[in-house]
């Protein structure tokens, strides 16, 4: 995953005589799961400190990736999430099979994460204020939007629209899933499309990108918000930054399709820190919810 960070090891005491072999194997053992390197300035705290800064490096700011589980506790009260269609389950309506069959990978794929698909829907509440939210799930197959994933969409707008809430939806993915072809590409209209039926019945939307946003994913929901919020850094765009220099044969700006970047050139409203989101968001939904009808 871009931007994890890297565990270090460490020895303390006398040399041994052990073989050398042995002696590398220790280093790598002792300290593991206890430490972690900055993937921006290469510091090194321990786990403990990092979870407790919500994996932000306390000496330069880097976020690190977390997982949805993750999130849930940082943005919502209790980290508590009432999960909606929670019994949808994704098909193989091409068959797919690029080595392993794809029904493999999204069952690997439920063990490795802590997810049951790339998103999670339902209702929930920030600061007591009652939302529908949706969070996308990267580290289920790189948190690719499939049709449970845009069926999981469109019934979070629609639900949302229902029950009068304003949604707050998480948005970090790699895109489109290949293994479900046009299928999958479908669903970035049926995601648009419940958005627009949204913003019809004014209600307020808040988009919040984090690293990284990408593919159809960018490219339907996640620039759609009335107020579009990103975390420091991330990487935010349809295409990657090296296929577009390797296909128009330029060199791209510094700093091209990271937050910073899109804030100067008006593609997102606020780029915000990890430990001020949960306060920001409300304070939004707060000032959008007014206009309400």
């Amino acid at each position: 995953m871009l931007g994890s960070e890297r565990l270090v090891g460490i020895k303390v005491g006398l040399p041994d005589k052990t073989p050398a072999k042995n002696q590398d194997a220790d280093k790598r053992s002792i300290g593991q799961g206890v430490f972690g390197k900055c993937a921006g300035c290469a510091a090194v705290w321990t786990r403990e400190r990092l979870a407790e800064s919500w994996e932000v490096c306390p000496t330069c700011g880097h976020h690190h990736p977390i997982n949805i589980n993750r999130w849930m506790h940082l943005l919502l009260d209790g980290g508590h999430l009432d999960r909606w269609a929670t019994s949808l389950r994704t098909g193989d309506p091409l068959g797919f099979n690029d080595g392993k069959p794809y029904p493999d990978r999204v069952a690997r794929a439920r063990i490795n994460s802590t997810a049951d698909e790339a998103i999670e829907i339902g209702q929930a509440h920030v600061y007591g204020v009652a939302i529908a939210f949706g969070g996308f799930a990267f580290n289920f197959m790189g948190g690719s939007m499939g049709s449970v994933v845009g069926e999981r969409i469109a019934i979070l707008f629609e639900t949302a629209q229902e029950q009068r809430l304003p949604v707050l939806l998480l948005h970090s993915s790699g895109g489109a899933r290949m293994q479900e072809g046009i299928l999958s590409l479908m669903q970035m209209a049926k995601a648009v499309a419940a958005r627009a039926r949204f913003r019809a019945a004014n209600l307020p939307y808040l988009s919040l990108c984090v690293h990284p946003t990408t593919g159809g994913v960018a490219a339907s929901t996640a620039l759609l918000g009335d107020v579009n919020v990103a975390e420091p850094n991330a990487l935010i765009g349809f295409a990657g930054p090296r296929v577009i220099e390797n296909t128009l044969k330029t060199k791209l700006p510094a700093g091209f399709q990271r937050s910073e970047f899109l804030l100067d050139h008006g593609m997102v409203d606020c780029v915000v820190p990890r430990a001020q989101l949960k306060q920001t968001l409300h304070q939004l939904m707060i000032h959008l919810g007014g206009n309400a009808a």
